[in-house]
């Protein structure tokens, strides 16, 4: 029988869940994977989403076979029901989910952050989240991301303040709050986060970087969809559809979606 896990019966070293899901991304994904594996911290298990790649993808993953807990290979709806489908695969304590562009920033970033994440069950907080580097597309870093709960938990009602990749969810954050919303495309870890965020607290692990990650990425019409995500997420939470701050990102992703497709001309 599988053990109930509370915030109290722990083990003094948690056990780590990382979670990839990749669709077509065979020239990145063995990076990470490869940085998954190396980690210095043992007390991990590896599982890996392909929602169904025919690019060499899977061969990339059977190659770190004897590193993975458990994959898979079809189709799905998306990423968050790739999420979803690998919680139910998942045994550890502490959760987190990488990209397949994304990986750890060193060999020692679980081994780091593993006091952290003692520290914040013994205090009852369920998301742990350390620095991240944005990098250009010569893989230099552009800037660090990440700063201390306290300077940032009023930006959580507004939109997205903390950095996802290697992100750490305790589990009982997925127990209390159910799966991720699987009719969002884009902001579904902000909903997430929401739920237990917009009266819960987060542990900044002050001096860990945690992930490389690249910039860029999205279209300006995905910032739009993100923007009225990020609205939906809000209002499904009970707090105000629109705020001022988030009316100003708004007003920006219509401006610059609008000033490109008058340069396309």
């Amino acid at each position: 029988m599988q053990q109930v896990l509370t915030m109290e019966n722990r083990e003094e070293t948690p056990f780590i869940t990382i979670i990839v899901a990749v669709l077509n991304n065979a020239g990145m994904l063995a990076r990470c994977l490869r940085s998954i594996a190396d980690q210095t911290y043992h007390r991990k298990e590896l599982i890996v989403m392909d929602g169904g790649s025919t690019d060499g993808t899977r061969s990339v993953i059977e190659s770190f076979r004897d590193h993975i807990a458990w994959w898979e290979s079809k189709p799905d709806r998306g990423i968050y029901h790739a999420w979803n489908k690998a919680l139910v695969h998942g045994t550890g304590e502490w959760i987190c989910f990488l990209g397949s562009d994304d990986y750890f920033w060193n060999r020692d970033v679980l081994t780091d952050l593993s006091p952290y994440l003692k520290k914040a069950a013994d205090s009852g907080i369920r998301v742990v989240y350390g620095r991240i580097a944005k990098l250009g597309a010569d893989g230099q870093v552009v800037r660090m991301e990440g700063k201390s709960w306290e300077k940032i938990r009023w930006l959580m009602p507004h939109g997205m303040p903390l950095p996802h990749p290697g992100l750490m969810h305790h589990r009982t954050l997925f127990r209390d709050h159910g799966l991720f919303d699987e009719t969002f495309r884009i902001a579904g870890d902000y909903e997430l986060l929401l739920r237990e965020l917009r009266n819960g607290r987060a542990l900044f692990a002050e001096g860990v970087s945690t992930v490389g990650c690249r910039t860029g990425g999205i279209a300006d019409t995905r910032k739009l969809l993100a923007q009225r995500e990020v609205v939906r997420a809000r209002r499904k939470n009970g707090l105000p559809a629109v705020t001022w701050l988030w009316l100003a990102v708004y007003i920006r992703s219509l401006i610059r979606t609008g000033w490109g497709r008058l340069k396309k001309r």
